[in-house]
């Protein structure tokens, strides 16, 4: 397990070193990487059933309260000077072994999961109802990480980037079924944000539920270096949530689309694409996918009467290979598609 702990920092301020919600639309990516990086990251072993010692230790209260806790970590050595990047989890600052990890602060638990912790309610129920019931999904995550949600007999400890897939398509699904019967909506919708060198162009238009994504890595960006060629990376899924390949930045659009579409009561077919410019120049994790895509929806749209209508518009306005990607792969079949839904009301 790795625990992360800004040395110095307390109250408030601590809070801000590890707040997606917080950080996006404010944090620039080099003060986000700053406050990743200042994080000492504790290093403990512990073993993938033992998920009740860190509860007795006090440190899965202590990463999934409501408030940040007062922590001193012994580390066996100094932590090495490095920031360590993987796709699609945050960045990890200065490492190294913890001789031990104290809580010196009081945890202050969501009440409803507090509730469910020592509940045998399996994971497909208990991640609903605590999302249903407030509890954020970045303290899910955390909990799904630490075992403390789930079957009594089945819980384990799960990398994070584990976590991060199983709850993101855990509420996609069951949000999924409760649109099973919903009305789709009726006209095209196009919306759009920006933040961090990625910018979002969501489409919706009536139709059942159903995505596409498209991903632009444009030249000299992250994944594109050593190309003078656009990387573009297609993926699609359907009613029952099920992908063409695993994308974990595909889930966190997805789950931001599907709640939108939760919150309004309708269904609708959608396209997202996403375009990556060179300015994203690390990869900080998946968070800022699905903030972005809420932060889209949560806009006024660009309202069209047709969605060729609204594919002009967006043909000016997206990169040529997101486009191409478009009219390649997805124009065909979504005029048939449409086509059929049509036939049938």
């Amino acid at each position: 397990m790795i625990y992360n702990l800004p040395p110095g920092v307390s109250g408030a301020e601590a809070k801000s070193y590890d707040d997606p919600t917080g950080w996006w639309g404010v944090l620039s990516l080099d003060e986000i990487i700053r406050r990743r990086s200042y994080q000492v990251a504790s290093i403990i072993k512990v073993g993938v059933n033992d998920f009740e010692k860190l509860y007795e230790m006090e440190l899965s209260p202590a990463a999934v309260s409501l408030k940040p806790v007062d922590s001193e970590a012994l580390l066996r050595k100094p932590p090495q000077p490095r920031l360590n990047f993987s796709a699609g989890v945050d960045p990890v600052g200065p490492s190294a072994p913890a001789e031990s990890i104290k809580i010196v602060g009081n945890a202050k638990l969501p009440r409803e999961l507090e509730k469910v912790i020592y509940d045998d309610i399996p994971s497909l129920d208990a991640v609903p109802k605590l999302y249903r019931e407030g509890v954020d999904i970045y303290t899910l995550i955390r909990a799904m990480s630490l075992g403390m949600i789930g079957k009594l007999r089945k819980r384990k400890l799960v990398p994070t980037r584990w976590a991060i897939t199983a709850v993101d398509n855990l509420l996609i699904n069951n949000m999924l079924k409760g649109l099973k019967d919903a009305p789709t909506i009726k006209s095209v919708e196009v919306y759009r944000s920006e933040y961090l060198g990625n910018k979002f162009t969501v489409i919706l238009y009536p139709g059942p539920y159903g995505s596409e994504w498209i991903e632009v890595w444009f030249p000299l960006s992250l994944f594109a270096n050593n190309s003078d060629r656009p990387l573009v990376v297609y993926n699609r899924d359907n009613f029952k949530g099920k992908t063409l390949t695993v994308d974990g930045g595909y889930d966190a659009a997805r789950f931001a689309l599907v709640e939108a579409l939760a919150r309004r009561g309708r269904v609708a077919s959608a396209i997202i694409i996403r375009e990556v410019l060179p300015s994203y120049y690390a990869s900080i994790g998946n968070w800022h996918i699905r903030e972005s895509v809420r932060a889209a929806l949560r806009n006024n749209p660009l309202k069209f009467s047709t969605l060729n209508e609204a594919l002009k518009w967006v043909k000016e306005s997206v990169s040529l290979s997101a486009w191409r990607t478009i009219e390649g792969k997805t124009l065909k079949r979504r005029n048939r598609s449409l086509e059929e839904f049509a036939r049938r009301r």
